[in-house]
């Protein structure tokens, strides 16, 4: 879920920034391009967590699958905080709570 997640964000920030992207963040059409190339950029950063996470998903080695998706679900966590911080309080559900989630189940199950 939570790599599901992170592509539907890098696929927000990136492809559909300003078909759908505009309308999901909030941005103001004054600030359309303003914005755009940092929200492409910041796309890129979610389609590398996305990447990690699939990875764990799918890597062979189960030692190794784990240790990639212990490495994506710790950096949603941490960047879910961030942004729940310097954004929205929302983020910290969005991405935080189901990274948190994840490692527990990673963990625990």
């Amino acid at each position: 879920m939570v790599c599901l997640i992170h592509v539907y964000i890098f696929l927000l920030e990136t492809v559909l920034y300003k078909s759908r992207g505009v309308k999901v963040f909030g941005i103001p059409p004054s600030e359309v391009e303003s914005r755009k190339a940092a929200m492409s950029n910041q796309g890129c950063y979610n389609g590398f967590l996305a990447a990690a996470l699939l990875l764990g998903l799918v890597y062979p080695d189960p030692a190794i699958a784990k240790a990639f998706a212990t490495f994506g679900l710790a950096c949603v966590a941490v960047a879910g905080v961030w942004g729940a911080v310097t954004v929205m309080v929302r983020i910290l559900y969005i991405q935080t709570v189901p990274a948190v989630l994840g490692l527990a189940a990673l963990y625990f199950l």
